[in-house]
């Protein structure tokens, strides 16, 4: 019989890379469940404030060093008899938004923001999530309705070393499809043993695309 899993939020079962060489937090037999909870993508243990763009307090431990400084994800996850050459579908059950969410432009170092000159300003759009209603009311008054998704959603790449989560590649990571919302499938090719899944970037709402480079952030 399937089994349904759950995975504390703990700093033991974040990364913020992808490796080959990164032991699974988890193992799990296919049709198998899981359920976990999601940080932010920038690590954020607090709301976004709206306005100028602040450092936020980031999940208590995180050690860029240690943990890696790409997108913050839940795994890795090993599926049993998964080998390379295999394909890995993953069904998206249910995605439930946390309170609040964020989405900002400048501020940081970006080849965007380099281009148009606001790597040191920035703009945040602090936004409170409303889950019953799925809809999303940012501190200027405007809203939008919610369509959550899992902007990162992947493997690693079969060569050694520690890969970046930023780009989309053949085994996943971050693609920032807004299709991918509960009931939807993705099938990944499984480029090592045990297939070595891993999760996070939660968003509550996006267009068909990142134009400021972000969508509503949020936990997830």
């Amino acid at each position: 019989m399937p089994t349904t899993h759950t995975i504390p939020l703990e700093l033991k079962n974040l990364h913020g890379y992808f490796s080959r060489d990164l032991p699974p937090i988890l193992t799990i037999d296919p049709g198998d469940s899981v359920i976990c909870q999601t940080l932010d993508a920038g690590w954020g243990a607090e709301p976004y404030e709206g306005g100028v763009f602040k450092e936020r307090i980031k999940f208590p431990g995180y050690d860029k060093a240690e943990q890696g400084d790409g997108h913050a994800m839940i795994g890795p996850i090993a599926i049993r008899g998964a080998k390379p050459g295999m394909t890995l579908a993953v069904r998206i059950n249910e995605v439930i938004p946390g309170a609040w969410g964020g989405c900002f432009a400048g501020g940081w170092q970006s080849p965007v923001n380099a281009r148009y000159g606001i790597e040191d300003r920035g703009v945040v759009h602090a936004w409170t999530l409303d889950t019953e209603k799925m809809i999303g009311r940012n501190h200027l008054g405007y809203s939008v309705t919610l369509r959550p998704f899992m902007g990162l959603m992947g493997l690693p790449p079969a060569e050694p070393g520690k890969h970046p989560t930023p780009p989309p590649r053949t085994c996943g990571g971050n693609l920032d499809c807004k299709e991918l919302i509960a009931g939807s499938k993705l099938y990944l090719p499984i480029t090592v043993e045990g297939a070595l899944f891993s999760v996070g970037d939660g968003h509550a709402a996006q267009g068909d695309g990142e134009i400021s480079i972000t969508a509503i952030e949020c936990p997830m």
